[in-house]
């Protein structure tokens, strides 16, 4: 799975590289955590990098309860949190309401028991280049609330502005995640990015020979910390 990740090349780099142009701000950041309103490309604007909250809610949710961080690439088609984005869908005025994106990163954390504590590694492309994980996005709008209650109790209630959502596809590791969990998070390579916008299926993930681990320090277990010190290598203690 994936549940922390940084991405912290500059946005016109990012742009460079995923052939897109950055049009929301968002702040570089060593340890990305979920609720983080963060980089991604989707499909209705592939052409653009915008930024959208990690955690998924579907568009049918009462409230943002329930949402996901991670979606498996086995059942996207069949659950049904996530069916409508990976198919495309569009609301009744076809808008598009849900779909596929690319996540950008820079690397990816996973943790490891080693003994009696957990271990986190730091997962990046061996070229140090930034890679993009395939993701779902959907857009949920939060139910009107009341606002200037009268003293009768009576109130008009607000229009609230829908939220974009995403969530990190996952699937079965290639060799080098799989000392490390029994899940990993679909990077892309390079040929398929643009395919994944499309309609196809989720490609095997960047081999493992593309990849490098290592164990980095435990500062980075708490979401409050941040900086480039939490993705430099350490000894093992």
């Amino acid at each position: 799975m994936c549940g922390r990740y940084g991405i912290y090349t500059p946005p016109d780099e990012l742009g460079e590289q995923f052939s897109a142009t950055p049009v929301d701000a968002f702040e570089p950041t060593y340890n990305a955590a979920p609720r983080g309103r963060l980089p991604v490309i989707r499909d209705d604007a592939s052409e653009s990098i915008t930024t959208a909250r990690w955690g998924l809610v579907p568009g049918w949710a009462d409230d943002d309860s329930t949402e996901f961080i991670n979606a498996r690439a086995e059942t996207l088609a069949e659950k049904p949190s996530f069916r409508d984005a990976y198919a495309r869908s569009a609301d009744r005025d076809g808008v598009p309401s849900a779909g596929r994106c690319l996540v950008l990163a820079d690397g990816f954390y996973e943790w490891v028991e080693e003994a009696d504590r957990k271990r986190p590694y730091y997962v990046t492309r061996r070229d140090g280049a930034p890679f993009a994980m395939a993701g779902l996005w959907s857009r949920w709008t939060p139910k009107s609330e009341q606002t200037d209650l009268s003293a009768f109790g009576a109130g008009e209630r607000g229009d609230p502005d829908p939220v974009e959502t995403f969530a990190i596809v996952t699937t079965e590791p290639n060799e080098l995640i799989a000392d490390l969990h029994h899940r990993m998070a679909a990077i892309l390579p390079r040929e398929h990015e643009r395919e994944w916008l499309s309609d196809a299926a989720v490609p095997d993930p960047l081999d493992a020979d593309e990849l490098r681990a290592y164990p980095v320090s435990t500062r980075v277990n708490s979401p409050t910390n941040d900086g480039p010190e939490l993705v430099e290598e350490v000894a093992h203690a």
